[in-house]
C-alpha cells in the first residue's frame, strides 16, 4: 500500500491513522478526557549552594502533606539573586510526586505594560486545564471558583512568578493538595493568612559565587587565578545575574585574564555611583560593561529591544525595531539573538521566542533613553505596532478575507510580517501566540501619539476573538480601541469598534450591553448618512432583542435588514439577516416562511462562497422540512449540509447536523441508524466541549436502547433550542462579520 497520512496541530482524543478508508469510521466516547496534565513549567537550571534552602522548602511542604493542607511558598528577594531559578529547581524535582501537572505564570510585576491580571492568569491555567474559551466564567470569582474545583483532586504544582502583591497571588491559588511557590522582590506577608510559608533569599557567599563563576567559565582560570575569582565575584555582590555575565564576558574571551575583569568592573562602579537599578549598583555596573562590549548592531539592536512594550519577542519583530537606522542591508537579526544570548543578555524561550531578565530590560530601556533621540525612539515603536498591525492583517486575511473594509496606517514605514503566517492555521496560532504582544500595542499606542494603532490592531485580531473565545482581551481591546478612536474622532472607526466590540458582548452572553453598543453605531451611521452601516446595525440589534428573548422586536429588525443591505449593496449581510428571520420564524412556528428565508438565503451565501454560512443554512432548512413532516426533503438538506460542514471541520455544525440526521432515522423506522448518528453528534459535541447537547445525545442513546426513565432523567433542552454560547448562525464570527464601512 501506498500514499502517507499527515496530522497538522494538537490532536485530542481518539484518532485513527490510516493510508486508505471506505466507508464511515465512529469512535464512541462518552465524554472528552484529559490525558495528561498541564507541563508548563520552563527548563531548569543548576543550582549552586541552595540546598539549605530547597530543605527548608521540602520541610514545610512535608509538614503540609502531614496535616492535608495545600503547600504555599514565598521566596523574595533582589531582582538577579535567583529565586526562579530556586523555584524552578524545586519544582521539577517534585514531578515524580505531583503526577498531575505543572502550571506557570509570570505575574509580570515588572512588566513594561503592568502586573498581569488574575482574570487573565486563570483564563491561561483554566484552559491548561482542559476548559473550553466558551464555557470560560466571565467573572474573576468565578473563574477563581472553577479553578480550584478542577484542581481539588490534583496532585500539581504551580509556579507564579514575579507576583506584585498578595491580592494578586490570592484568587490564584488551587484546591487540593498542589504545591504552590511564589517568587516575589517584595515579601508577600499578606499571604501569611493562606499558610504561607515565607523565605527572603539571599545572594550567594563568596565560595559559592566562585564556584558558580567556575561553573560558567568551564575553564582552569578560576582555579589558577583564585584570588582575582573572588575579587569579581565580591564586585558582583554575589548576585548569580552579575556573575553570569561577567562569566560569559570572560567565556568568550578564553585568553583575558580575570583581573582584566576586575579592573574594568571596579571603574565602572566608580562612574555609575548612584546610578543603580532598584539598588542594584552591581548589576548595572555589569550590565553597561557587557553592553559596551557588544559590536554596534547588536548594541543597537539590545537598546530598541527596551522599548518592545511586551515581554517576548523574536526575530521579525527584531528585524522590524532595526529598520530605518542603518545604512545598507540589515544585519540578520537573527544572528544579532543570538549574540545577545550568548553574551547572556536574553533568555531563549523557545523556537525563535526570547525574553529579558527584568533588570536587564531596565537597562536595554535606559540605554535607548541615554543614546536615542525621541525622534529615533518614537520611530522605533512605530515599526515594533507597523510590524504587528500588519502581521495581524495578513492573519486577518488568511482567516476572514471579507472582514477587513478600511484601511490600515502602514504610512512609509515598510512593514516586517512574520514569515512563519503562511496558512490559516499558522495565522491563527500566530495571534494566539502573540496575544499579549499584541495586547500591550493596543494599551501603549495611544499614551505615545498612535491611537490609530489601537483600534486598528483590534480590528485586525477579530478572528481571533471568536474562534479562540478569548472574551476577556477582545472586550478589553475593544474598549481601548473605542477609546483611541473617539480621540481621533474617526467616527467610522467608533461604529467598528461598537459593533465588533458588541459582538463579543453577545458571546460573553451581555446582550444587554451589546444592544446599547449596537444603537450607539446605529445612531452615528444615521447623524452620518450611512445607510449600509446602519443597516447592518439592525441585524446586530435583532441579535441582541433575540438573546433578550424579545423575539417580535428581532423579528422585525432582521427583516428590516434583509431588505436593506441587499439595497445598499451588500448581498451576502442581507442573506445573513435573513438567515436570523428564518431561525426566528421557526421558533414562532412559522414553518413556510422559515423554510423560504432559509433557503433564500442559502443561495445568496453560495453565490457569496460563504460555504461555511450556506452549509448552515441548509441545516435549518433540514430541521424546519423535518418539523413539516418531510423527513425525505429533510435528508437531502442535511446531507448536503453535513458534507460541508465535515469538510471543513466546523464540530459543532456538523454535531447539529447529525442530530437532526439522527431525528430523521428515527422518523423513518431506522433506529440502528438514528443511533450511528447520534454517537457520532456526541463525539462532535465533546470534541467542541458543549455539554448540554453532548447529555442530551447521551439522554436519546439511553433511551433508543430501551431505558426511556434515564434518558428522560438525564435530557437536557433540546438542542433545537438556539445555543445560549454563541450568537445565532447567521452571527457565527468564524464566517467573518462586517461592522462598518
Amino acid at each position: 500500500m501506498s500514499g502517507q497520512n499527515e496530522v497538522s496541530g494538537v490532536v485530542h482524543g481518539p484518532t485513527v491513522q490510516a493510508g486508505a478508508v471506505h466507508g464511515d469510521i465512529h469512535i464512541r466516547t462518552e465524554a472528552p478526557t484529559v490525558l495528561h496534565g498541564p507541563w508548563q513549567l520552563p527548563s531548569a537550571v543548576p543550582l549552586i549552594d541552595r540546598t539549605a534552602e530547597i530543605d527548608l522548602l521540602e520541610r514545610h511542604r512535608a509538614r503540609g502533606a502531614e496535616h492535608g493542607h495545600a503547600v504555599v511558598a514565598a521566596v523574595s528577594g533582589l531582582g538577579g539573586v535567583g529565586k526562579t531559578a530556586l523555584a524552578l529547581g524545586w519544582l521539577h524535582s517534585l514531578r515524580p510526586d505531583f503526577p498531575d501537572g505543572q502550571l506557570y505564570a509570570d505575574l509580570g510585576a515588572q512588566s513594561p505594560g503592568g502586573p498581569a491580571t488574575p482574570t487573565d492568569v486563570l483564563s491561561r491555567f483554566l484552559r491548561g486545564l482542559g476548559v473550553a474559551p466558551q464555557l470560560m466564567p466571565s467573572e474573576i470569582a468565578e473563574r477563581a471558583a472553577l479553578f480550584r474545583s478542577l484542581t481539588a483532586e490534583r496532585r500539581m504544582v504551580v509556579l507564579l512568578d514575579d507576583a506584585a502583591t498578595a491580592a494578586q497571588v490570592r484568587p490564584l491559588l488551587p484546591g487540593g493538595p498542589a504545591v504552590t511557590l511564589v517568587t516575589s522582590r517584595r515579601r508577600l506577608s499578606g499571604l501569611t493568612l493562606e499558610g504561607c510559608y515565607q523565605m527572603h533569599l539571599e545572594p550567594l557567599d563568596l565560595d559559592a559565587a566562585v564556584e558558580l563563576l567556575a561553573v560558567t567559565l568551564a575553564d582552569e582560570r578560576v582555579a589558577d587565578q583564585a584570588e582575582d575569582a573572588r575579587a569579581l565575584v565580591g564586585l558582583c555582590a554575589g548576585l548569580p545575574l552579575a556573575v553570569r555575565l561577567v562569566g560569559a564576558r570572560l567565556a568568550a574571551r578564553p585568553r583575558r585574564r580575570i583581573t582584566t575583569m576586575v579592573r574594568a568592573l571596579t571603574a565602572e562602579h566608580d562612574r555609575l555611583d548612584g546610578l543603580a537599578i532598584d539598588g542594584e549598583l552591581s548589576v548595572r555596573g555589569v550590565l553597561d560593561l557587557s553592553y559596551q562590549s557588544l559590536p554596534s548592531a547588536a548594541a543597537l539592536l539590545y537598546r530598541r529591544l527596551g522599548l518592545h512594550p511586551g515581554n517576548e519577542f523574536g526575530s521579525a519583530v527584531a528585524t522590524a525595531a532595526l529598520a530605518g537606522s542603518i545604512e545598507g542591508p540589515l544585519p540578520d537579526a537573527a544572528d544579532l539573538l543570538d549574540e545577545l544570548y550568548d553574551r547572556n543578555l536574553l533568555n531563549d524561550i523557545g523556537e525563535d521566542r526570547y525574553r529579558f531578565h527584568d533588570l536587564v530590560r531596565l537597562h536595554a530601556a535606559a540605554k535607548a533613553d541615554e543614546e536615542e533621540s525621541a525622534e529615533d525612539r518614537a520611530a522605533t515603536l512605530r515599526r515594533i505596532a507597523v510590524h504587528y498591525l500588519a502581521t495581524a492583517t495578513r492573519a486577518e486575511e488568511l482567516l476572514d478575507p471579507q472582514h477587513r473594509t478600511m484601511e490600515r496606517s502602514f504610512g512609509e514605514d515598510t512593514p516586517v510580517v512574520e514569515p512563519t503566517v503562511d496558512g490559516p492555521e499558522a495565522a491563527l496560532d500566530w495571534l494566539e501566540r502573540e496575544l499579549d504582544n499584541l495586547m500591550a500595542v493596543i494599551r501603549l499606542a495611544p499614551t505615545v501619539g498612535l491611537p490609530e494603532f489601537s483600534w486598528q490592531l483590534a480590528d485586525a485580531m477579530w478572528p481571533l476573538f471568536p474562534r479562540r473565545k478569548y472574551y476577556d482581551q477582545w472586550r478589553a481591546a475593544h474598549a481601548v480601541g473605542l477609546s483611541a478612536a473617539r480621540q481621533l474622532a474617526d467616527q467610522a472607526a467608533i461604529c467598528r469598534m461598537l459593533t465588533s466590540g458588541g459582538l463579543g458582548e453577545l458571546g460573553r452572553n451581555c446582550p444587554e450591553q451589546a444592544r446599547l453598543m449596537f444603537e450607539q453605531a446605529a445612531e452615528i451611521f444615521i447623524a452620518e448618512g450611512d445607510v449600509l452601516g446602519h443597516a447592518r446595525t439592525l441585524n446586530y440589534r435583532g441579535l441582541a432583542y433575540q438573546r433578550l428573548g424579545r423575539l417580535d422586536e428581532a423579528a422585525a429588525l432582521f427583516v428590516q435588514a434583509s431588505l436593506l443591505l441587499p439595497a445598499c449593496g451588500d448581498h451576502r449581510a442581507g442573506a445573513l439577516a435573513r438567515l436570523n428571520a428564518a431561525e426566528v420564524a421557526r421558533a414562532f412556528g412559522r414553518l413556510e416562511r422559515a423554510a423560504a428565508d432559509a433557503e433564500a438565503a442559502q443561495a445568496t451565501l453560495s453565490e457569496a462562497n460563504d460555504s461555511y454560512n450556506a452549509a448552515r443554512a441548509m441545516t435549518l432548512l433540514g430541521r424546519v422540512r423535518l418539523q413539516q413532516g418531510q423527513p425525505a426533503g429533510a435528508e437531502e438538506a442535511l446531507s448536503e449540509a453535513l458534507a460541508v460542514l465535515r469538510r471543513i471541520n466546523a464540530d459543532y455544525e456538523t454535531a447539529r447536523a447529525l442530530e437532526a440526521l439522527g431525528e430523521v432515522a428515527e422518523a423513518l423506522g431506522q433506529p440502528q441508524l438514528a443511533a450511528d448518528r447520534y454517537r457520532e453528534a456526541l463525539d462532535r459535541y465533546a470534541a467542541a466541549t458543549r455539554p448540554e447537547p453532548a447529555a442530551e445525545m447521551r439522554a436519546r442513546l439511553r433511551r433508543l436502547d430501551g431505558c426511556p426513565e434515564e434518558a428522560q432523567s438525564g435530557a437536557e433542552p433540546s438542542s433545537d433550542e438556539p445555543s445560549s454560547d454563541e450568537p445565532s448562525a447567521s452571527a457565527e464570527p468564524s464566517a467573518g462579520h462586517e461592522a462598518s464601512d
